[in-house]
């Protein structure tokens, strides 16, 4: 994909499964970051909503209501699969998008290119694993879980980019970190 200096817009009909995409929620406040599994899913890390719950399917991840696409009868009607005491979910992408759109999160970029991104977060000098590997990564931390969910210290983007790279992001002392493979 390509990626410009400012923007990774990407159309949503263009990301192929294994690719870390991300979104803007709350006005470009905070960005939500995903894996795309492939036929309209995602697989992503959010806070658990109610670990006593069992498989549950009748949750949208990211909007209050369910978009037509899930609906459709040619796609997975997934919009909130996860297991219980897990923060993994897969859910469709239209529902991860809501009225947002699409960004491409770059790997391997130089090291200009990271030093030149306005916003954190878009981009990393890391190389990706094939697709294979980080759907593999992604569906096994959906069977497994990805530990207790925490903004600052394992999030959405970590759960994506360990996906992508195997590596871990492991947080030493007050905003210090190093990646572990």
């Amino acid at each position: 994909m390509q990626m410009g200096i400012f923007s990774n817009r990407v159309d949503k009909s263009k990301i192929k499964p294994g690719d870390h995409t991300y979104t803007y929620r709350a006005v470009f406040a905070y960005s939500h970051h995903v894996i795309f599994a492939g036929g309209h899913q995602v697989i992503h890390f959010t806070p658990e909503i109610n670990s006593k719950t069992a498989l549950s399917s009748s949750i949208c991840c990211s909007c209050s209501s369910i978009p037509s696409s899930c609906l459709n009868i040619h796609t997975i009607p997934h919009y909130g699969i996860r297991l219980p005491g897990s923060g993994v979910v897969l859910s469709c992408l239209d529902c991860f998008l809501g009225n947002g759109s699409a960004y491409s999160f770059g790997y391997g970029v130089s090291s200009f290119s990271f030093l030149l991104k306005v916003r954190g977060g878009t981009c990393t000098t890391a190389k990706s694993d094939s697709s294979n590997m980080v759907l593999h990564r992604a569906m096994y931390l959906l069977l497994t879980g990805f530990g207790k969910f925490d903004v600052r210290r394992n999030n959405c983007e970590d759960f994506a980019l360990y996906c992508k790279t195997g590596l871990l992001i492991v947080h030493i002392g007050a905003g210090m970190c190093h990646l572990n493979r």
